[in-house]
């Protein structure tokens, strides 16, 4: 059984020797441990650091490519190097690489395809900034709310991914990859497990993802949505058409009133073309999302190739 734990790395020079020396070697129910840094254009000497520190690979790619294209990497790098558990954790020191030991117990038991640190449940993410907790609360809520899955944290890159997961995960569209995968996930039925571990925020240190809140939010929302739409296809587009469709049904009935006992339409005509606007609208949102549900179904198949592909490719 073989597990690689994963460090992300931008600019990291002063950070990451600590952390990686801070990474056990040995768990029970794991026979071979990896430390692998994905260097994402850093300008300072953070791959050779991690080389010094003892990291087993480092993959360095020539620009700064953001955590999208190094979650391709390091999924592939994990692939290809025959992992069985991929462990991301961040390359700063926020989380206690003690912790995990608590990410992998339910895959090694089985329990389990990603499993996900949680920062809000059960403890207080010390230090962080009060507008990132509640953002980060509020899109998890949506998530949970529209997917109907019990989604608690959203955004945190500490997390672990099974054999099966690695293959089967779509390369995110996105600019980071923490929200889009755990819908993909979710969409492909794969186990999702939250477990609540403790965060250090450093009031010092400025994101490498977040430019700015409104940046942040958008970026985010956009993932989201898009996500949704792929995964959601019947809720995303149907439950605004049957809501228009009610609508035009109430407005409708409102030109009756109005209507009936005049005999008279001129008067009422805006009731009734609000009626016809709202039914139209609503009838091609649900004709959207029955195409949606085809071209998902579609989708399906290609995904379930891709997936035999790369097991084949990535054959242990």
């Amino acid at each position: 059984m073989r597990m690689i734990i994963n460090m992300p790395a931008y600019n990291e020079v002063d950070k990451i020797a600590t952390t990686i020396k801070k990474i056990p070697r040995s768990y029970e129910g794991i026979t071979d441990v990896l430390i692998q840094v994905i260097n994402d254009g850093s300008t300072d000497d953070t791959a050779q650091a991690s080389r010094d520190a003892g990291a087993d690979i480092v993959i360095t790619h020539p620009t700064n490519r953001g955590l999208g294209k190094m979650f391709h990497t390091m999924r592939k790098s994990a692939l290809e190097n025959k992992a069985d558990i991929l462990v991301n954790i961040d390359a700063d020191g926020q989380f206690n690489p003690q912790d995990i030991s608590k990410l992998i117990t339910p895959i090694l038991n089985d329990k389990a395809d990603m499993v996900l640190a949680d920062r809000f449940s059960g403890t207080d993410a010390k230090d962080i900034p009060f507008l990132k907790d509640k953002l980060n609360r509020l899109a998890a809520w949506f998530v949970r709310s529209a997917v109907g899955y019990p989604v608690t944290d959203l955004t945190c890159g500490f997390r672990a991914h099974n054999r099966e997961a690695l293959l089967r995960l779509n390369d995110p569209a996105g600019f980071t990859y923490t929200q889009e995968t755990i819908i993909d996930a979710i969409g492909k039925e794969l186990r999702l497990v939250w477990v609540p571990v403790r965060v250090q925020y450093f009031s010092s240190r400025k994101s490498r993802v977040v430019k700015t809140i409104w940046n942040y939010v958008n970026n985010s929302m956009r993932v989201i949505i898009r996500a949704f739409r792929d995964i959601r296809p019947l809720k995303f587009f149907g439950f605004p058409g049957l809501f228009l469709i009610f609508l035009s049904l109430a407005s409708f009935c409102v030109f009756l009133y109005k209507y009936l006992p005049e005999m008279e339409v001129t008067p009422h005509r805006n009731s009734l073309i609000g009626s016809i606007a709202f039914f139209v609208v609503g009838a091609q949102f649900v004709i959207f999302s029955l195409i949606a549900d085809m071209i998902k179904n579609s989708r399906k198949i290609t995904e379930e190739a891709l997936y035999l592909m790369r097991s084949e490719k990535y054959k242990k």
